[in-house]
């Protein structure tokens, strides 16, 4: 359990989730022969980059308001990291599988935090960013659903 003691610290940690998760979408595409699927990975990376955007702005705008209590926030970071090593053996199935754990670790996180922020602004772009990781998790399973689990029908 970790304990945060500001929005600013909780938002700081999504950023670097986000990216993470760029690099990791860029490392995915540059392993794959498929084009359209290595198009659909370096669209994923470039919108973990606006996720990162529009979350230093509501760092920007937290710059506004005064904090009134310093209790710490405590969330349980383990429900949000994914081990995201990329083995040199890992096949397409194994690639989504990976991806679609990541996409879901990151819409658990901004539901979460969406749930204890007090500022409705900050709480709708949390839901938001939670909606964009949600889509991007369907978008993984449905191609493991079609590629992989047809494939083996």
């Amino acid at each position: 359990m970790a304990e945060f003691y500001s929005f600013e610290e909780i938002v700081k940690f999504a950023i670097a989730r986000e990216i993470e998760a760029n690099q990791f979408y860029l490392s995915l595409a540059d392993r794959l022969d498929n084009p359209a699927v290595r198009e659909l990975l370096v669209n994923f990376a470039a919108e973990e980059l606006e996720h990162k955007a529009k979350l230093e702005l509501e760092i920007i705008k937290q710059g506004k308001v005064v904090a009134t209590e310093q209790k710490p926030i405590e969330l349980d970071i383990k429900n949000y990291l994914v081990d995201a090593q990329l083995e040199p053996d890992m096949d397409y199935a194994d690639i989504l599988q990976l991806a679609i754990k990541k996409e879901r670790a990151s819409f658990r996180l901004y539901a979460n935090l969406a749930t204890i922020v007090e500022e409705a602004q900050a709480r709708q772009t949390l839901l938001s960013l939670a909606e964009e990781e949600a889509r991007h998790m369907v978008r993984f399973e449905t191609e493991y659903d079609e590629m992989v689990l047809k494939k083996s029908e």
